[in-house]
């Protein structure tokens, strides 16, 4: 099957990098998979004047520019976009990352024809992501927990994917639904990701592209605040997949992660506490199936916390 693709873009107060990468895109070959790209600027207050500017330079591009005067976080934004698309698949990139060889894009496509993820059902890939300052493997984006045993696999199967770079069937929406609503930052891809799995449909990896990520701070959430929404809303995706002792060892760890790593913020540490006591008697539970959890624990997923 001839894919094709629609790429996805959420920006927020990085008109610069924005613009790098849709200089970028100019350089791959999109001709024959390239459908459309979408950008949604989330409530940005700097200017975008450059990016518009390029925008009407570059009709080959086929981009639609929206911008949206509430930020509308991470998942809605996402829900706007996948809404939107009517590619075959949906690439989900950074705004503040960059593709790395002409072919990218056109490799990415054919990956969900190749045997290994086709007779696995594959719905969603993640590329390799590398720092775009020093070339090293960003393992926080890298989608297995064990890195040291899975880093020089060039493809594998896996529980999850990683938000800042990743390849999706849209198909898959319309057995899963979008994003959870409720999710600002933090966690939305292992509430999808646990619909997909339960769906019939593997999660995988593939080295053969590389996508350099600056990772920049700029627009994200203070560190408290990344963490209490983290710790809040892993907490709610184990009470809703997994068995009831994972939704226990999930708020555990996370609770004791952010005292560590919070430095203060005890109020948001208490306001988070409440908020996870009622988790039980304000969330549905939709626990997997034993397939899917047999799945989970043959790929080695990391489900206590």
């Amino acid at each position: 099957m001839n894919y094709t693709v629609s790429l996805l873009i959420i920006t927020y107060n990085r008109q610069k990098d924005l613009l790098e990468l849709l200089q970028n895109l100019t350089m791959l070959d999109t001709t024959k998979v390239l459908e459309e790209v979408l950008i949604l600027n989330n409530a940005s207050t700097d200017s975008y004047s450059e990016v518009s500017d390029f925008i009407k330079a570059h009709p080959e591009l086929k981009i639609e520019y929206i911008y949206s005067e509430e930020n509308t976080g991470v998942a809605r934004g996402r829900n706007t976009l996948m809404s939107m698309a009517k590619g075959d698949l949906m690439m989900i990139v950074d705004d503040d990352a960059v593709f790395t060889k002409p072919t990218d894009l056109v490799r990415l496509a054919a990956l969900f024809n190749e045997p290994f993820f086709k007779e696995a059902n594959t719905a969603i890939i993640t590329p390799r992501v590398i720092y775009y300052d020093n070339k090293e493997v960003q393992l926080t984006a890298f989608p297995h927990k064990k890195y040291d045993r899975y880093a020089t696999n060039p493809r594998f199967l896996t529980s999850y994917y990683i938000g800042c770079a990743h390849i999706m069937k849209r198909e898959v929406l319309a057995k899963t639904g979008l994003y959870p609503t409720d999710f600002h930052y933090g966690m939305e891809e292992y509430d999808l990701g646990y619909r997909v799995l339960n769906a019939g449909y593997t999660i995988g990896f593939d080295n053969t592209v590389t996508v350099e990520h600056k990772e920049s701070p700029l627009g994200r959430q203070p560190n408290f605040r990344k963490l209490q929404m983290q710790w809040v809303n892993k907490s709610k995706v184990a009470y809703r997949y997994l068995p009831f002792k994972y939704f226990i060892t999930t708020a555990l760890s996370w609770g004791v992660q952010y005292l560590k790593l919070a430095k203060g913020h005890f109020g948001t540490f208490l306001m988070s506490i409440v908020q996870i006591f009622k988790i039980p008697f304000t969330e549905k539970r939709n626990v997997v199936s034993e397939n899917t959890l047999q799945y989970l624990k043959k790929t080695e997923a990391r489900l206590k916390y």
